[in-house]
């Protein structure tokens, strides 16, 4: 079993999202794909949902240590006009803070415009916000391997650990 350390986590919520993890002291980072899992919709039309993998993300997160590490959550899009998406990421949400909540970890919200304008250029929108975020992450932490498409939550961690030297 690892040893509960410090750790300043990025949360990028969703069902496609990410999680980036630093120890405090900077000899520990990891980056992985939000854990899903796809299954048949709750509703009698045939359909498939993705949803959050909970015991995975418990075994993630179970490496922090509760009293001393830092979380952010990325608040999730909220939008009428995407309703699936907006349910999807409340969805997310939930069952994220629910893993946190039972590990004992404590979380803030945060805005993508915060941790974005700390950590990436000025002026980007759209589809340039993800490929600045790969291409900052790849740069920032070059021994990571990753095919997710962005790396937002691990720029989010990055982002966590500035904000609480």
């Amino acid at each position: 079993m690892e040893e509960k350390q410090k750790y300043l986590i990025g949360i990028d919520n969703g069902v496609t999202g990410s999680i980036g993890l630093i120890s405090e002291d900077g000899k520990d980072v990891r980056f992985i794909t939000t854990p899903v899992k796809k299954e048949l919709n709750y509703t009698k039309a045939k359909a498939y949902i993705t949803r959050i993998d909970a015991l995975e993300l418990i075994k993630i997160l179970s490496i922090a240590d509760p009293l001393t590490s830092k979380i952010i959550i990325e608040r999730p899009m909220v939008n009428p006009g995407r309703f699936v998406a907006t349910i999807s990421a409340i969805r997310a949400l939930e069952a994220t803070q629910t893993v946190l909540e039972q590990l004992g970890l404590s979380y803030s919200f945060i805005d993508s415009k915060e941790w974005q304008k700390a950590m990436l250029p000025s002026g980007l929108k759209g589809d340039e916000l993800k490929a600045a975020s790969l291409d900052i992450g790849k740069r920032t932490f070059p021994f990571i391997s990753s095919k997710h498409k962005d790396m937002d939550g691990l720029l989010m961690a990055q982002y966590c650990k500035q904000k609480h030297k």
